[in-house]
């Protein structure tokens, strides 16, 4: 017996953006329709609704080449598609977890932008990986949680999340004596100013002009905190982490589109942390490439406000491939 098109959908909901197991989302499915189907059957019909999002030139499908590491094992090369898309956007947000193939240790990579979520399995969080991801020559901006090894990518423009700064100096201020923790809050408060600021103007409660000399003031605050040397050494090491960022801090203040935080990319990180902790990752690189496959076009169809249900479906039940069309397509 075959899955049909309507279950089957169901089931890559459930499996991919959901976090259930195989063996969990075949028990929902024999309690709430009568269906029973093995883990290796339900893994199948998902590999099967993957090949049905295959490449196009135009289209958001994911194209997959398969080789060979080092080490055996197969791994995913991402070539059209969805990626093309998010190489050409403005703005990406990025953020990084480990994930496990084969028992082997790997990174799960998402890159959200505007119109597009594409998630990659990689064997490493290196330079090499990030190229694969937006390309060596990207040059737009790459929003990410400030970690030094992102900034590999020379001609990007790389805003650092704040969110990740407030926390950080949140911590440093509790453990510090009360001489120590003045440096920290005052960075922490800083950057929650920066960021209520970037809200009101938003919430159009700070004009143009307003803005332009509330960030000027707000600029030099930070010059002022940055070119002190702080005796502490967790104190001098937090602002030798600030100082070559500087000019990254408050670029949401001067460019519209722009964010203060990872957010976007820490939400759509989140359904896969939540996958890992159940079920812990793939066995197989075939699995691996399902898991990315469905994960970036189930999580992108609702970016445009587009129906992933009724076009899976409709796509199953048709002969042959047919090209989705999530995002528009982009010269």
């Amino acid at each position: 017996m075959q899955i049909g098109p309507e279950a089957l959908v169901l089931g890559a909901h459930w499996n991919k953006p959901m976090g259930l197991s195989l063996g969990h989302t075949g028990r929902v499915l024999q309690s709430g329709y009568g269906l029973e189907f093995s883990r290796g059957g339900i893994y199948k019909a998902l590999a099967r609704l993957a090949s049905k999002v295959e490449p196009t030139d135009h289209g958001p499908a994911l194209s997959l080449c398969l080789s060979e590491d080092k080490y055996g094992l197969r791994k995913s090369l991402r070539a059209k598609g969805l990626l093309v898309t998010a190489r050409k956007s403005n703005v990406n947000w990025v953020d990084e977890t480990g994930w496990r193939v084969g028992g082997h240790s790997q990174w799960l990579w998402v890159a959200v932008s505007e119109l597009v979520t594409v998630y990659s399995i990689l064997p490493g969080r290196g330079s090499e990986q990030r190229k694969q991801i937006l390309g060596a020559d990207y040059d737009a901006w790459w929003l990410h949680d400030g970690l030094r090894c992102y900034l590999s990518l020379d001609q990007a423009n790389h805003p650092t999340c704040l969110t990740h700064l407030i926390r950080r100096c949140k911590e440093m201020a509790e453990r510090a004596t009360p001489a120590a923790a003045q440096f920290p809050w005052q960075v922490k408060k800083l950057l929650q100013q920066a960021l209520l600021l970037g809200d009101r103007y938003e919430l159009q409660q700070v004009t143009p002009h307003g803005l332009t000399v509330a960030t000027g003031r707000l600029e030099a605050a930070r010059d002022r905190l940055l070119e002190k040397n702080y005796r502490t050494a967790s104190n001098e090491r937090l602002a030798k982490h600030l100082r070559p960022q500087r000019d990254y801090l408050f670029p949401f203040l001067h460019c519209p589109g722009l964010e203060g935080t990872n957010n976007r990319a820490e939400r759509a990180m989140r359904p896969a942390v939540i996958a890992r902790k159940v079920w812990g990752g793939n066995r197989t690189w075939s699995g691996a490439n399902v898991q990315q496959i469905l994960m970036s076009v189930l999580r992108t169809f609702p970016q445009p406000g587009k129906d992933a249900f009724a076009s899976l479906v409709e796509l199953l039940r048709l002969p042959g491939h047919k090209i989705l069309e999530i995002v528009p397509t982009m010269a």
